[in-house]
Parts: structure tokens; C-alpha cells; sequence
């Protein structure tokens, strides 16, 4: 039996990075979060509710980058140039929110700063996430294999909007979370906050595809040409059917409902993504057959791949399984 190698690792990336926007969007969400609850120990129950998982959700981006230099070494060395500035503002965000998470609760005297430093790190990180996606869809210049385009190529409107889409997308996630993880007078703040953020959220995914389809015909073709079409017609119909069962869940106090459907907006926004650029891995012109490594590496690092994927995926669910519930003030968390 043939085995299409290629795609399994394509696979297996699009799960990694899918988990990895379906975790750590909403823990990057609460630092978004965090500018509007200042009260008495508001910021230290929003960090706790996270404070057992957020590190562990950062495994799979490494997992995705790993696999992503393995199995298609060409898409890697022409996906970094073209991205390498935000990227490396993205990894800072990420090394300063991690290291405010640890120091914040000890650091009495400068905690305002660390929560500053919890706060930018956060959103540097998610707006420069929505920069690259941005400019992935856009495309990249490749010439036999190469990046030929503008190091700043990047930096375009469409891009800068995608970011400022993930960043509504982050924090409406966020604020779901909480709503299911806490309780009282914080939980009641976060229920009104989620409605304006998934009302916002909407227009944002209504204006990012609009502008997609009228921007990039590529992926206008894949969208409207023969049975895609049937495929696709749903989405917007499904996506407005989970803002608006969020906003029904915000005002009938429903606890996990509106996380699970800011998880499904997520979802469907990720799986459009990956129809929207199919078979390419890098659009619009390196397939994932053309980018990938040679049969006798996919075969050797598969074999660890098999090994360790079942490994993350139990200690993830266990670590959720094992801190679920409410957190309230009081609670033990980083102190």
C-alpha cells in the first residue's frame, strides 16, 4: 500500500499548529485582558486559571517548527526570509510574557511593570502571529526554491489587518475562558466584555475574507469554482450561528458554551485556511509535494514523531483533566 508521505507530515503540522492556536490563543488572550481588570487580585486569578497549562501549550509551535525543517526543509528556508522580522519579534513577546508569568507575583514593588511586560509581550506576540499569516496568504515570492521578494513584504495592509484580527480573536477566546474558569463579580465583568468582542470579532472575519477573496484570486477561484463552492457555502452561516450562540451563552450565563463556540469560530477559520491554500504549502506556487524532504528522512523522523505525538497529546489532557474547575481568589497559583 503507497503511502503519501507528504501529506501525513502535512498533516501532522496542521494538527500541531492547530492545537497551538486552539491553546495558547485563549492564555495569550487573558495578557490582551489584562489592561481592562485591575482590581484586587483580579490579574492574579486570570493568570492562575492558566498557570498549570500555559507552558505546555507553547509545546506544540516547537513541535510545528520542528516538523515544519524536517519533512519540508524548502518551505521552511523560504517561509523564514520572508517572515524573519516579525518572527523574531513574535519569539520576544513570548520570552518577555513567560518571564513576566514567573517574576510578576514575587515582584512586589515592580509588578506594575511586569504586568506592563506580561501585557506587550502578549500582544506583540499574537499581532506578529496574525502578521505572518497574513502575508502567507498574500503569497511569497519563490524562484527555484528561493525567496526572491521584499524583506518588508510583510509589512502590508492586509497583514497589519490580520493582525489585528487575531488579536480580537485571542482575546474574545480569552475572555470566554475565563468566563468558564471563574466566578462572581469577575465572571460577570467578562460575560459583558464577550459580547462587544464577538460582535467585533465578526465584522473582522466578514471584512478579512472579503478582502481575501477580492484581493487574492488564486484563492477567490478555489472558493467559487466547481463543488468548493457547495463546501464553503455553510461557513459564513456556521460562523454567524456561533457569535450568536456566544452572545446567547453571555446573557443566559451558560459557563462552557461560549468557549467551546469561540473554539469552533477558530476551527473554521483554520480548516478555510488550509482549503484556501491547498496543495500548497507555501501559496501560490510551492506544493507540499515539491517542498518536502526525501522519502528516507520523512520515513526516519516519522518514526519519532509516532513515538512522542502521543506522548504530549495524554500529558496535555491530563494536565486540563486534572486542573479543571473554577479558580477563585484564594487559590494556589503563582505566588
Amino acid at each position: 500500500m503507497h503511502i503519501d508521505l507528504p501529506m501525513v507530515w502535512a498533516a501532522i503540522i496542521g494538527l500541531g499548529v492547530f492545537l497551538y492556536i486552539l491553546l495558547d490563543g485563549f492564555d495569550l488572550g487573558i495578557g490582551l485582558l489584562f489592561p481592562f481588570f485591575n482590581r484586587e487580585g483580579e490579574r492574579q486569578v486570570m493568570l492562575n486559571t492558566v498557570a498549570p497549562v500555559w507552558d505546555g501549550n507553547e509545546t506544540w509551535m516547537v513541535l510545528g517548527g520542528a516538523c515544519l525543517y524536517a519533512a519540508f526543509p524548502v518551505a521552511y528556508g523560504t517561509l523564514l526570509p520572508a517572515v524573519y522580522l516579525p518572527l523574531v519579534a513574535m519569539l520576544c513577546g513570548l520570552i518577555f510574557r513567560g518571564v513576566a508569568f514567573e517574576i510578576r507575583a514575587k515582584a512586589m514593588r515592580t509588578q506594575h511593570l511586569w504586568d506592563l511586560a506580561f501585557m506587550l509581550g502578549s500582544a506583540t506576540a499574537t499581532f506578529c502571529q496574525g502578521l505572518i499569516l497574513g502575508t502567507l496568504l498574500q503569497g511569497i515570492a519563490i524562484v527555484d526554491g528561493k525567496f526572491v521578494g521584499n524583506t518588508f513584504g510583510w509589512l502590508s495592509p492586509f497583514g497589519l489587518f490580520c493582525g489585528l484580527g487575531l488579536l480580537l480573536t485571542y482575546a474574545t477566546t480569552g475572555c470566554a475562558w475565563l468566563v468558564m474558569k471563574t466566578d462572581g463579580e469577575l465572571q460577570r465583568r467578562m460575560r459583558l466584555m464577550l459580547k462587544p468582542l464577538a460582535l467585533t470579532l465578526l465584522a473582522i472575519i466578514g471584512v478579512v475574507s472579503l478582502w481575501t477573496v477580492l484581493g487574492h484570486q488564486y484563492i477567490a477561484d478555489r472558493w467559487f469554482s466547481g463543488m468548493h463552492f457547495i463546501y464553503f457555502a455553510p461557513v459564513p452561516v456556521l460562523v454567524l450561528a456561533c457569535v450568536a450562540g456566544i452572545i446567547r451563552g453571555a446573557n443566559r450565563a451558560h459557563e462552557w458554551q461560549p468557549f467551546a463556540l469561540t473554539q469552533g469560530i477558530i476551527f473554521l477559520g483554520y480548516t478555510g485556511l488550509l482549503i484556501s491554500i491547498y496543495p500548497n504549502i507555501i501559496p501560490p506556487s510551492l506544493t507540499i509535494w515539491e517542498a518536502s524532504s526525501p522519502h528516507s528522512s520523512q520515513i526516519f523522523t516519522l518514526v519519532g514523531v509516532l513515538i512522542i505525538l502521543p506522548i504530549i497529546l495524554s500529558y496535555t489532557a491530563l494536565s486540563y483533566w486534572v486542573f479543571r474547575g473554577k479558580v477563585r481568589p484564594g487559590d494556589e497559583g503563582y505566588h
